[in-house]
């Protein structure tokens, strides 16, 4: 990693009290010039200026702008305690910032989504339909006194309002996010993909009859929201449905 400015002019002393606050020390560093870097041997380059100019980087790198407000304030009224909390926040932002940066870095390959799907829970079934047929462009495909569901084929959408009825909600509601597949030959694959990539399953590839049959494998992302990668069963599928229509896991 490396820094350089457009007009280099020393490192300011409250940068470096911030900095070493969680333990970076800054105290040997010196303010460089964009000119001093080599363009080859950057591959990202994220900028923050906010108020002034943004220097110019030449290079084929990969370019990210973070407009932080420069913590530097010249206003002479501001005290040093004031002056030291700007370089805080502009530190906690940049660091943030960089923690999804690097979260992002070599993501591996995940499934070929062919429909996105998500459902809320709504207190007013009627005037929520009524708002998102607004904002989607279009009317529902079908609706009953539970739920309204949208189609959007061209944004690869299947959005569903369910009515809120106090109900508690777990994997089994309709609340939740999720993505169709291709056919039950995806679904396990995306199953091998989450494992290599260290995702969290909640329920392994399997088929489900009751209800709408699908092939199925539900996650868990970070914050334990539940996410279905789906697929639906084909006629041939649905010939094989057991007589007792209990779950079929996949392999």
């Amino acid at each position: 990693m490396q820094s350089a400015g457009s007009k280099p002019a020393g490192v300011n002393p409250l940068a470096v009290a911030a900095m070493a606050e969680i333990g970076i020390d800054l105290s040997a560093q010196r303010s460089k010039s964009v000119d001093s870097i080599d363009p080859a041997s950057v591959d990202t380059v994220v900028t923050l200026c906010a108020e002034e100019v943004c220097p110019v980087f030449l290079g084929g790198a990969r370019r990210l702008h973070w407009p932080i407000p420069d913590p530097a304030s010249p206003d002479l009224a501001l005290s040093d305690s004031e002056r030291l909390a700007r370089f805080r926040v502009a530190r906690d932002q940049i660091k943030a910032r960089i923690e999804v940066l690097a979260a992002l870095r070599d993501v591996p390959p995940g499934p070929a989504a062919t429909e996105f799907h998500s459902s809320i829970r709504v207190r007013d079934l009627a005037r929520s339909a009524r708002f998102y047929s607004w904002l989607l462009g279009t009317q529902p495909r079908e609706w009953t006194h539970r739920y309204v569901t949208f189609i959007r084929p061209e944004l690869r959408l299947n959005f569903v309002l369910l009515v809120s009825d106090g109900k508690e909600l777990h994997h089994d509601t309709l609340y939740h996010f999720g993505i169709a597949l291709a056919d039950k030959d995806a679904v396990v694959d995306a199953y091998r993909r989450a494992l290599e990539a260290g995702l969290s399953i909640e329920k392994p590839p399997r088929t489900t009859w009751m209800g709408t049959p699908l092939h199925e494998l539900w996650l868990k992302d970070p914050d334990g929201n539940l996410i279905e990668l789906y697929a639906r069963l084909t006629e041939t599928d649905l010939a094989r449905r057991p007589a007792d229509a209990q779950p079929t896991p996949l392999t």
